[in-house]
């Protein structure tokens, strides 16, 4: 898994994770094992243990997602509420799609949690000089990928930045580039029911376009 990074020395509110269908293990970034109120590489989670996690309402919501992940291998998206280990509740943005091998098999899902309820700073202090120096260069596109976060997530400005920062740096990708992928893949989605599905996977995969440009 990835290095988690931090924000303005907060724990970053985005983690990821990864679930892989043989001995049905499951993989949390530390972001994510903080959500929950533990401390990196302090236990193993299981499906069990994140069901235990969930609100009792968000309970049998959460339950039916991921059956269906794990027995179907679905691609899904969840807003929901957890509770960590000090009773705290957070609210989160679970988004996960198909993780496959070389071949094209699928071996599991690859993901990542978007804690909303952590304070934070009015302005994001970004501690990579790069990004924030590409910031301000390609403001106009980087906005618009912010926009398409917080349309479809129903997030703020802040939060949005966070993401486009955490997928710029788990992919290697620059921030400019990865904010005009998901620009440009986000003008192709089809408006409806369906446009939060086909963002979740764009979001997921939108990098590869600067890897194999068309």
């Amino acid at each position: 898994m990835t290095t988690d990074q931090v924000f303005g020395g907060e724990p970053q509110r985005v983690g990821s994770f990864r679930f892989l269908l043989d001995g049905q293990r499951w993989e949390w970034s530390d972001a994510v094992a903080q959500m929950h109120g533990y401390q990196p590489g302090e236990i193993v989670p299981t499906t069990e243990l994140l069901l235990s996690h969930k609100h009792p309402e968000d309970h049998p919501h959460v339950a039916r997602v991921l059956d269906r992940m794990i027995n179907a291998a679905e691609p899904f998206s969840s807003k929901h509420r957890i509770i960590d280990t000090a009773g705290q509740v957070h609210q989160v943005v679970v988004v996960g799609d198909r993780l496959c091998d070389d071949t094209g098999a699928v071996i599991g899902t690859t993901g990542f949690y978007i804690d909303l309820t952590a304070s934070y700073r009015d302005e994001v202090k970004e501690s990579v000089d790069e990004a924030v120096a590409e910031l301000e260069q390609s403001r106009a596109i980087i906005e618009q990928a912010k926009g398409a976060l917080m349309l479809v997530y129903g997030i703020s400005a802040d939060r949005a930045f966070d993401i486009l920062i955490w997928r710029s740096q788990e992919t290697n990708t620059r921030l400019r580039i990865l904010a005009e992928l998901l620009v440009a893949g986000f003008g192709q989605c089809d408006t409806g029911a369906g446009l939060r599905t086909q963002f979740d996977h764009l979001l997921l995969t939108a990098h590869e376009g600067a890897r194999h440009p068309v």
